[in-house]
């Protein structure tokens, strides 16, 4: 991939802002390049359990190359250990959605927190992602819906200011498609893709088997086969849910290290993010020919256009 010059990064953590109705104010970081105006903001959502300080391998390096980066922790966070039976608990998909809205109305005081970097922002330029159930949090932004009982959507939380996507392990559907135990306990992991319109890359590995679901790997491109509009796919090669380690250098949780699948997943994600944002700029377009002309490629990228409808899923990825 072509390199992309950077600069030092700054961060502020915690800035608070207020929630009524949460149970507890919304804390969120903020990291931004020191230098460079007109900076488009990404609302990172991160996985269950984590928080704002997670997702550095992506946070640091998007900041690092012309992004302002706001992290907001969600109620699911270990770092707010809500006890169990809270009865907030089975209203957190919402609420989390709710947080990556309340990060975007709160753009102001989010800028004015960090020093230097008032009237650096370009509020026009706004992308969501997330991983795992953070992309499923983002995705509502984007347009997908929550299918009840049913079968029928429900409210409609997309966001115009939002204008681009990143969605990084994405839930599939439900119904058959969930295992016994998600079935159960995780009601809202019944998505519909008919209204995400809004144009987003959309990353899955191919050796990633959820528990979660009864299908394979390919559950994690219904999001792409499945929803309208400008479309991108990235299938990792050999990379299981964690994508190579999106959440944190050398962190527990990742069954798939790889410093060479996630400095590409870096790569990728910010070339996409600088054309989504920046119409015109030849970065996504320059990273795609380097990686199709890479002999042994690390992935593969598909991609459909506003004019091709929405069609089922393929077959599952070997």
């Amino acid at each position: 991939m072509p390199a992309s010059p950077t600069v030092p990064v700054v961060s502020v953590r915690p800035v608070v802002l207020p929630a009524p109705g949460r149970g507890q104010d919304l804390q969120v970081r903020v990291s931004a390049p020191v230098t460079g105006d007109h900076l488009p903001v990404v609302v990172l959502s991160h996985g269950h359990g984590w928080s704002m300080d997670g997702y550095a391998p992506l946070a640091d390096h998007w900041a690092a190359r012309g992004f302002a980066v706001v992290q907001p922790t969600h109620l699911d966070s270990r770092t707010l250990a809500l006890p169990a039976g809270d009865p907030r608990a089975p209203h957190i998909w919402r609420i989390r959605v709710e947080d990556l809205q309340r990060a975007i109305d709160g753009l102001d005081v989010l800028e004015a927190a960090l020093p230097g970097l008032a009237g650096r922002l370009d509020k026009g330029r706004i992308a969501v992602a997330g991983h795992s159930w953070g992309a499923h949090s983002a995705s509502m932004l984007l347009g997908a819906r929550i299918l009840d009982a049913d079968g029928q959507p429900g409210q409609d939380l997309s966001d115009p200011r939002v204008t681009a996507g990143v969605l990084l392990a994405l839930p599939g559907t439900g119904g058959q498609d969930l295992s016994p135990f998600a079935a159960e306990h995780l009601p809202f992991m019944n998505p519909s893709f008919d209204g995400m319109t809004t144009p987003a890359l959309l990353v899955a590995g191919d050796k990633d088997d959820s528990p979660l679901s009864t299908r394979g790997p390919d559950w994690f491109t219904d999001g792409y086969h499945l929803s309208p509009g400008d479309k991108t796919l990235l299938t990792m090669f050999g990379a299981e849910h964690t994508l190579g380690g999106v959440a944190g250098h050398h962190v527990a949780e990742t069954t798939d290290e790889s410093p060479e699948r996630l400095a590409l997943l870096q790569q990728l994600t910010t070339a996409y993010l600088r054309t989504a944002l920046h119409p015109g700029d030849p970065a996504w377009p320059t990273a795609r020919a380097a990686l199709e002309a890479a002999p042994s490629p690390l992935a593969r990228i598909d991609s459909k256009q506003a004019d091709q409808p929405a069609g089922r899923r393929s077959r599952r990825l070997s």
